[in-house]
């Protein structure tokens, strides 16, 4: 099986390399008859594609190469894999991908960064530091007090990989965690869980919220003014999903009249984020580029090994783990 590596060029942080493959190799002894090429050029893309089994690569990169030209696949590839949880900008999946090639994202490599970031962010909120950070550019001496978090409801929205490690970590620190999902299937890290259908029921008890579902046409938009306004007065908000799955103008109105108290989100629209935005100046906003998943340390190391869990899976006549389900976009 032939395996071609389209890495962005010049990218300098997370490409993929020789050295990163021969080390998941060695943690694999069983992909070791695979043979891999690389390119990071026009040229290298398409001379390796023709003969490729599988190609892994990033999201931006099926988007420009594959997608928007609605480039014709070979037919002997089976594969794509994105070294992306997210594969939003690629939707509708049926208007470019072949049926009989699998599209594959690495969900599962984020999970302990998001969690870390999810509890940070809400540790913060409980501290009023998206408060505190304002203040400080303006050099105001304001003291606010916090309470602990052990006892306080979180809604966490998307139980997934992100939502699913945010929500184990609120669940060490003692909140009351309720989950939202496509169903309301039990999740272990939660007290409750509701399907989606039923959002607007439970907003209203929760303190704070973490948005953390895929962007897909039945979650754009999913949180407008009038949901943000359903969260208690003092809500919290944690945006760790996309920029385009809530209302941020709105969610800046509701921190001005103060029926939000703060709010931490790792993403805008549009990214990246104006220098004059209002996101950056107003009060109890906290904003970070996007980085809130990402570990350069083990990030390429763990979508290396599930990229081999699903070739594994393939070889068996398994069902791929990592598959995108067109219907659903995620």
């Amino acid at each position: 099986m032939r395996v071609h590596v389209q890495n962005p060029a010049n990218e300098t942080l997370f490409p993929i390399t020789p050295e990163q493959w021969a080390a998941a190799v060695a943690r694999a002894p069983d992909m070791a008859d695979l043979e891999v090429s690389y390119a990071d050029d026009d040229a290298g893309f398409a001379a390796a594609l023709p003969q490729a089994d599988a190609l892994l690569t990033w999201v931006k990169e099926v988007h420009t190469r594959i997608a928007v030209p609605r480039l014709a696949l070979p037919e002997r590839l089976k594969v794509i894999f994105c070294t992306s949880a997210g594969v939003d900008r690629l939707l509708p999946l049926g208007e470019w991908l072949p049926p009989g090639v699998a599209l594959l994202n690495n969900r599962g490599t984020h999970a302990a960064k998001a969690g870390e970031f999810g509890i940070m962010a809400l540790l913060m909120l409980a501290n009023h530091l998206p408060v505190f950070a304002h203040d400080a550019r303006a050099g105001r001496w304001a003291p606010r007090f916090g309470s602990v978090l052990a006892g306080r409801t979180v809604c966490v929205v998307g139980l997934g990989s992100l939502g699913g490690a945010v929500a184990a970590w609120a669940k060490q620190f003692g909140m009351h965690v309720i989950g939202v999902r496509h169903s309301a299937a039990p999740h272990e890290s939660c007290h409750e869980v509701v399907s989606q259908a039923d959002l607007e029921t439970v907003l209203p008890r929760s303190e704070f919220l973490v948005i953390a579902c895929p962007l897909t046409p039945q979650t754009q938009g999913l949180f407008d003014r009038r949901r943000l306004a359903l969260l208690p007065q003092g809500g919290k908000v944690v945006n760790i999903g996309r920029g385009a799955l809530w209302d941020q103008e709105a969610a800046c109105n509701l921190l001005d009249a103060g029926h939000l108290a703060g709010c931490v989100t790792d993403v805008a629209v549009p990214e990246p984020l104006p220098q004059e935005h209002r996101l950056w100046r107003t009060p109890g906003m906290f904003v970070t580029p996007h980085m809130s998943a990402d570990d350069p340390g083990t990030y390429n190391d763990r979508s290396l090994d599930i990229f081999f869990e699903n070739l594994r899976a393939l070889r068996q006549g398994a069902p791929l783990p990592n598959r995108i389900r067109p219907e659903r976009g995620y």
